[in-house]
């Protein structure tokens, strides 16, 4: 990774953990970091990115994450 480039963390909502998982480690060869049965942290180049399983379109959702409620999106 470059001295310049700033890794960032993004957080997004999915229907299906298992399809997702295959496609990030298949498609774009991320590997995976933690993962629980509600989400799971991907490599994507440096930068971590976080797919959380969430059946709802509201935008305030939030799954547990080291005994907190974290918001799906952030």
């Amino acid at each position: 990774m470059s001295k310049n480039l700033r890794p960032f963390h993004l957080a997004f909502p999915v229907k299906n953990l298992k399809e997702t998982r295959d496609w990030y480690i298949r498609v774009l060869g991320c590997s995976i970091g933690r993962e629980s049965p509600e989400w799971i942290d991907f490599n994507l180049f440096g930068h971590q990115i976080v797919a959380h399983l969430s059946s709802s379109s509201d935008l305030f959702s939030a799954n547990q994450v080291d005994g907190e409620k974290i918001p799906v999106r952030h």
